[in-house]
C-alpha cells in the first residue's frame, strides 16, 4: 500500500547517486531539497560530466560548463558535498561495473550514509542506459554496506504520456506499487534547474514531466 508521509524520515546522512549534471535537479531536486530541509546531510556523487549532451553542444567546454552548473544547483538545493567522476557520458554501460562501484563507494570516504537515493534501476526510469548503470552501481554498493536504496520513480500514466508525446522510453509503475508519495515544494528545485542553463531548454521532456507530476514525487524501495 502506498503511504503519504507528511515528512521524510529523519535520516542523518543521504548520498544521492546520479549519472549526469542536472539529474540531481530535474529529477531529484525537490526530494533533495526536502531532505536538506529536514536536517539530513545530503551529498551527491555524479558519475559523468555530461559532455555528450546534444543540448548546449555550442559550448566550447561543455563538460566544464556542466560541472559549474552542477555546483551552482547543488548549493541551492542544500547539498553538502558534490563528487564528480569522469566516466564517459553515454558510455557507462561499457565501463567495468567495479570501477563504477569504486566511484560510488569513494564518495562515502568521510562517513557511511544512512540511505542512498538514486533513480529506480528498472530502465533507469527514463530508458537512458547511463541512468540504469548508475542506479545498479548504487544498489550494489548499498548492498555491500548494508544500506537501503530509495529509488526515484514515476507513475505509469506519466511515463505513458511522455513516451507518447516525445517518443521516449520512460518506465513507470502502478501507483499502488510505489512506496512513498511525497508532496513537494518545487521552488528551490526550479532555482536549481535554472543553474543548468545549457540543458533547460523550454518545451523539453524534462519540463513536461514536472508539469505532469505537479506537486508530487514518487519513490520506491530498491533494497
Amino acid at each position: 500500500m502506498t503511504t503519504q508521509p507528511s515528512h521524510l524520515p529523519p535520516w542523518r546522512h543521504v548520498l544521492a547517486v546520479v549519472a549526469h549534471p542536472d539529474d540531481e535537479s530535474f529529477a531529484l531536486g525537490a526530494v533533495i531539497a526536502a531532505l536538506a530541509d529536514s536536517g539530513s546531510r545530503v551529498d551527491v556523487v555524479c558519475l559523468t560530466r555530461g559532455e555528450a549532451s546534444s543540448l548546449g553542444a555550442d559550448h566550447a567546454d561543455l563538460a566544464g560548463t556542466r560541472a559549474a552548473e552542477l555546483r551552482c544547483a547543488a548549493a541551492l538545493l542544500g547539498v553538502n558535498r558534490v563528487t564528480l567522476a569522469d566516466f564517459p557520458d553515454g558510455g557507462l554501460r561499457a565501463v567495468d561495473p567495479r570501477l563504477l562501484d569504486e566511484a560510488v563507494a569513494g564518495a562515502m570516504a568521510d562517513g557511511t550514509p544512512d540511505l542512498m537515493l538514486a533513480f529506480d534501476p528498472t530502465a533507469g526510469v527514463t530508458g537512458h542506459l547511463d541512468h540504469e548503470a548508475t542506479s545498479r552501481a548504487a544498489a550494489r554498493v548499498a548492498r555491500a554496506h548494508g544500506l537501503s536504496v530509495l529509488g526515484w520513480a514515476v507513475p505509469r500514466a506519466v511515463a505513458q504520456t511522455l513516451n507518447g508525446e516525445f517518443g521516449t522510453a520512460f518506465h513507470g509503475y502502478d501507483v499502488r506499487d510505489l512506496d512513498l508519495v511525497l508532496s513537494v515544494d518545487r521552488a528551490r528545485q526550479s532555482e536549481a534547474i535554472a543553474c543548468h542553463a545549457s540543458q533547460a531548454v523550454p518545451g523539453s521532456v524534462l519540463w513536461r514531466r514536472l508539469e505532469l507530476l505537479q506537486d508530487s514525487e514518487y519513490l520506491r524501495w530498491v533494497s
